[in-house]
């Protein structure tokens, strides 16, 4: 299943969450919003809304799942299938 992260640098749950997905040793894409620039950085914020429904971070695309959030026990759950 791909993972994709959706973070900024400076955000603590951001953090908490790439940390916990690096200690269980998921790989995962990871984009940080505010390292972008220009066209990209749109893109991405307008796909963070889509996905879901605000500018909130982090976000978690887990296959068809959206975690808005640290949510370290929604994601053990979609990590054990």
């Amino acid at each position: 299943m791909q993972i994709i992260v959706f973070g900024l640098s400076t955000c603590p749950y951001c953090r908490m969450t790439k940390k916990f997905l690096d200690e269980a040793g998921v790989e995962y894409e990871l984009t940080e919003v505010d390292l972008l620039d220009g066209e990209e950085k749109e893109a991405a914020v307008a796909e963070v809304k889509r996905l879901s429904g605000g500018t909130s971070f982090p976000v978690v695309v887990a296959g068809d799942e959206v975690i808005v959030g640290f949510n370290k026990k929604r994601i053990k759950e979609l990590l054990a299938g």
